[in-house]
């Protein structure tokens, strides 16, 4: 199959791609950040490295062709076709140089003689539960059977713009790009996932495979980078399986407030087990907002995560370096004076400490451009994919910058990765691509400090004032790396980027999945002591800190079973209507549709659901006045007036459109002006489609 042989493709050019800048990223596994040997399995991080660099490049290539290719009938098919075939003859060379060549079997042999690459038992079991949570939560969320789509009861709002981009690209030829559910304006939402997985199915493999396996390798990718990360933060596997679990089962004390407000004489087990409800505790947390949901309906944000750890990965070295180093000099300036001198104020030995830090050479100078300009080139392409992930690296690597060793380098990926960045939405979105406020609280009901430490207790438990033991039990660099992970959560708590910043929660649970590394830190430690006390503590806090998350994850699978599925029929006449007779270019007027047959053959809209176009950033008020005025148009050539200038080309009247509360369809008057083109269903469940290039007056 063609799309199977593109995801190879991407597996390969990826290879070549971290083989060539980031060349030390197989010995990432021997050693923790202190030096200390860890001997994990390179692959945990060579296989998530070369899978999601290499389809981030080899799907960038793919669009750019396309693009420079739109006014074919077929872009996709010259796009692929060129990039597909170039990456396959520079990845057989490749291939060729690097497993046939005796020379470099045997340089390999020499340089790595002891490197263990079995796996523990613990490690197998670890992989296994990773790969099977994955694979369940993307495959009982969104798959088909006997012709039929099944949208689970979770995801299918989220999955309305996301279907509708997908098959906007398989079908629709969306070259320029332009939003779905807002049709015939730029594109302010990161489509490059979308882009992904339409470009699968068009390359033959069914819409839920296609949407699936990428967001599974994405997630175990996260979960594979996250593990490794955590081992060489704490120096032990422990370390890494918790931090994971942590990631995978939120802290929350919603359960226990739940089970605390159950009236009297209701059995426990009994009223959690009919529950199918996410908890509400805490604005907007009955959407699923914090838990694993989030990544069955934000698919793009777990395939990026992946390129956040590698980048802490590379980065967070130069830290400990800096660090070190200033440390190394305040010993030796301590030793150069008496013992009189020595004894200094606290704020003069920060001074002398902040020159060493800061005033020499050592700090600034640049040891790998390649490292740095393909981390830049790397992170910047991650700004259509998910944009939230690059200002969150971004964010995390300015506070590591602080303290650390060859700031240059950092500076010149950052300065990289924002020149990329606004680039990307220079082409892609008309006028200002962000809007920034300083916005306080967050989503905190009652956004003053103590009102969002309020807010912060209700959401996270028991976390923090484990991760405030943990910095206290911690010395030296962890302390500042912890400090740097914290970033994306004080920015989400103090900046707004969107009109919604709601959206500001994909920042808290980038830094919760890297913080969650700390607690496991405590805990492990707290584990390890003597005391048989201290141990039953250490794992009543580890059940503590996961059971509403676990309980949650149990939600997720019963609100995504038996009947809790939007259902769409594969093969409806509507859909294929959609799919055989419009392009991207043809912007349809439609009631204001989430996820229908229509959106599933890739209709663009005028306007969809409002929120989803609001929540982007586009004026939606605006459109909705436009959508009412067509549908009540009283004469022929106000509505012919209307259409032209809103450059509509079909109109489709249907029950939603009869039965809106917020319009008067005039049905008369649309039939009287343009002919139908296509026509089901009977009475008012009828649904036709009206083409506004053939007018039946003149």
């Amino acid at each position: 199959m063609t799309a199977v042989l593109y995801l190879m493709i991407c597996f390969v050019t990826g290879c070549m791609i971290c083989t060539f800048a980031f060349p030390k990223l197989r010995e990432i596994t021997t050693k923790s950040f202190r030096g200390n040997p860890i001997e994990l399995n390179q692959y945990f991080v060579l296989l998530p490295a070369w899978f999601i660099s290499g389809t981030i490049l080899v799907t960038w290539l793919v669009y750019l062709l396309a693009l420079i290719f739109r006014n074919k009938p077929q872009p996709l098919i010259f796009a692929n076709g060129i990039t597909m075939s170039i990456c396959l003859v520079i990845s057989a060379l490749y291939l060729i140089q690097k497993f046939w060549s005796k020379k470099v079997l045997k340089m390999a042999d020499r340089e790595n003689p002891d490197r263990k690459m079995s796996l523990t038992t613990s490690e197998w079991i670890f992989l296994a539960f990773v790969v099977f949570l994955s694979i369940q939560l993307m495959w009982q969320t969104f798959f088909v059977a006997h012709g039929k789509l099944y949208v689970g009861n979770s995801v299918f709002s989220d999955f309305s713009p996301h279907i509708g981009m997908i098959r906007s690209f398989s079908h629709g030829n969306n070259f320029p790009t332009t939003y779905s559910h807002f049709a015939g304006s730029d594109i302010r939402y990161h489509f490059m996932f979308q882009f992904l997985v339409g470009n699968l199915e068009f390359l033959g493999m069914r819409l839920d495979y296609a949407f699936n396996i990428p967001s599974a390798i994405g997630m175990i990718s996260t979960f594979s980078l996250l593990y490794v990360l955590g081992c060489k933060l704490g120096g032990k596997r422990a370390i890494g399986f918790l931090s994971c679990l942590f990631f995978a089962f939120r802290s929350s004390p919603s359960l226990f407030t739940y089970l605390s407000e159950l009236p009297k004489g209701t059995g426990i087990f009994e009223a959690l087990i009919a529950n199918s409800s996410f908890f509400s505790y805490t604005t907007h947390e009955d959407w699923g907002l914090w838990n694993l949901n989030v990544y069955c309906n934000q698919r793009h944000f777990a395939f990026t995560l992946p390129i956040m750890l590698l980048m802490l990965l590379l980065f967070i070295p130069l830290a400990y370096e800096g660090l070190y180093r200033a440390s190394e000099g305040m010993i030796v300036v301590s030793n150069k004076v008496s013992e009189k001198q020595s004894v200094k104020s606290l704020f003069g030995k920060g001074i002398e400490f902040v020159k060493l830090l800061f005033l020499q050479w050592e700090g600034w100078k640049v040891k790998d451009f390649k490292l740095a300009i393909m981390s830049g080139l790397m992170i910047g392409a991650l700004a259509f994919w998910n944009g939230a992930v690059t200002i969150g690296i971004l964010l995390v690597l300015f506070v590591l910058a602080i303290v650390s060793d060859r700031r240059l380098e950092l500076l010149i990926t950052a300065v990289i990765a924002t020149t990329l960045s606004v680039i990307q939405s220079k082409v892609f979105i008309s006028g200002s691509a962000i809007e920034t406020n300083f916005l306080f609280g967050f989503i905190a009901e009652n956004p003053t400090f103590f009102g969002s430490l309020d807010y912060i207790k209700r959401l996270t438990g028991i976390l923090f004032p484990i991760l405030l033991l943990s910095f206290l039990s911690l010395k030296g660099t962890r302390r500042w790396v912890l400090f740097a992970f914290s970033a994306p959560f004080i920015f989400a708590f103090t900046v707004s980027l969107t009109a919604d910043v709601t959206v500001n929660h994909k920042y808290i649970m980038m830094s919760l999945m890297l913080l969650g590394i700390f607690a496991a830190i405590f805990l492990v430690k707290l584990f390890e002591n003597r005391s048989i006390f201290l141990k039953f503590i250490s794992g009543i806090l580890v059940i503590i800190l996961t059971c509403t998350g676990f309980y949650e994850y149990l939600v997720v699978l019963k609100k995504n079973s038996g009947s809790n599925y939007v259902v769409l029929n594969m093969e409806d006449e509507v859909t294929e209507w959609v799919m055989d007779h419009t392009t991207a270019k043809d912007i349809i007027l439609s009631p204001y549709y989430a996820l229908n047959q229509v959106v599933l053959g890739g209709g663009m809209l005028y306007l969809g659901w409002p929120y989803f176009g609001w929540s982007a950033g586009y004026d939606t008020e605006g459109r909705q006045a436009m959508v009412t005025r067509m549908y009540e148009a009283d004469t022929t050539e106000e509505l012919i007036s209307l259409v032209e200038q809103e450059n509509i080309r079909y109109i489709i009247v249907d029950y939603d459109a009869r039965t809106s509360d917020l319009y008067i369809v005039n049905e008369e008057n649309i039939r009287n002006t343009y002919q139908a083109v296509f026509s089901a269903g009977e009475g008012e469940w009828n649904t036709t489609i009206y083409d506004t290039t053939q007018k039946l007056v003149q």
